[in-house]
């Protein structure tokens, strides 16, 4: 017997349909089934939904960790303490500077550093803490979940904890028959309000999965400059197919190009940015796809 699980939120509703029974439902269920107007998710494991969590886990504290610095430089900010040339900020030059140099009169003010410093310090610790686990986590994952963690690392701008949160996101990416649909997973392909003649095309959805849009938009900065393999890179790429790191690098160049033409055009940075990181999903979605059909090769 097949299973499917639908969304619910993606059930279509009638207006004005007040009455609702468990007999009514089900007819309900069963003609839109049948009418293909039913949306399938993908339920993840355990195993899956636990490396899903540890990886959203660093992700709030990636965040606790911006509150806590917004907040330790604008309390500096507003009381004149301002950085010397020549350090950049929250370097570790930067945060000897903040407890060596920074004092105040006030006793409550001297206080209120300590305190911001610490919890500066204490989200970074945090972070670092979160950050070994997710490596022991992908030691003991599935081989076939390994391979796929590795192959994206062959894209620039993808690292370790990057290509583990797609993963944990995604679980298996041939389950989307085609790049499109996991553009529009993400919620990174741009709404539309066209009628006749009339086309019009705004903002992204922001519609899909928010943690994996955030990864792919912010790893399409890697790509403003020219296409290098460099000594980091090239160290992700070792023991990787031939037709990984072709993947890999046609999108280098594609998405480079991509990125100088529309600036060219005039359009703003930030939509420049989403836009390759959106085309950068189709290259996510073949090399993992790649891999996982070598995996069933092999198996």
């Amino acid at each position: 017997m097949k299973w499917e699980v639908v969304a619910p939120s993606l059930v279509p509703v009638k207006a004005g349909d007040r009455v609702k029974t468990d007999r009514r439902d089900a007819t309900k269920l069963a003609r839109s089934y049948r009418a293909g107007d039913l949306t399938a998710v993908w339920v993840p494991g355990e195993e899956h939904e636990a490396l899903r969590d540890l990886v959203r886990a660093r992700e709030a504290a990636k965040q606790d960790q911006l509150r806590a610095r917004h907040g330790l430089s604008k309390f500096l900010l507003r009381h004149g303490r301002r950085v010397p040339a020549g350090i950049k900020a929250w370097t570790q030059k930067y945060q000897n500077w903040v407890k060596e140099q920074v004092h105040f009169e006030q006793p409550a003010q001297e206080y209120t550093l300590l305190d911001y410093l610490h919890a500066v310090e204490h989200t970074t610790e945090r972070i670092r803490r979160l950050e070994q686990a997710i490596e022991e986590a992908v030691k003991l994952a599935p081989p076939r979940t390994q391979q796929v963690v590795q192959g994206l690392q062959a894209l620039r701008g993808i690292a370790q904890i990057s290509a583990v949160t797609i993963v944990a996101e995604l679980g298996e990416i041939s389950r989307f028959e085609r790049p499109r649909q996991l553009m529009g997973y993400s919620g990174a392909v741009p709404s539309e309000h066209s009628s006749g003649k009339r086309v019009h095309r705004g903002q992204i959805t922001k519609t899909g999965n928010a943690h994996l849009r955030r990864i792919a938009i912010e790893a399409a900065w890697a790509y403003r400059n020219r296409p290098p393999i460099g000594p980091a890179l090239r160290k992700r790429q070792e023991g990787l197919s031939e037709e990984v790191k072709e993947i890999a690098w046609k999108a280098q160049h594609r998405l480079h190009q991509r990125y100088r033409n529309l600036l060219a055009a005039g359009k703003e940075k930030q939509k420049v940015i989403t836009a390759v990181g959106r085309e950068r999903l189709g290259f996510i979605w073949a090399i993992g796809v790649q891999v996982e059909r070598n995996n069933q090769r092999v198996a």
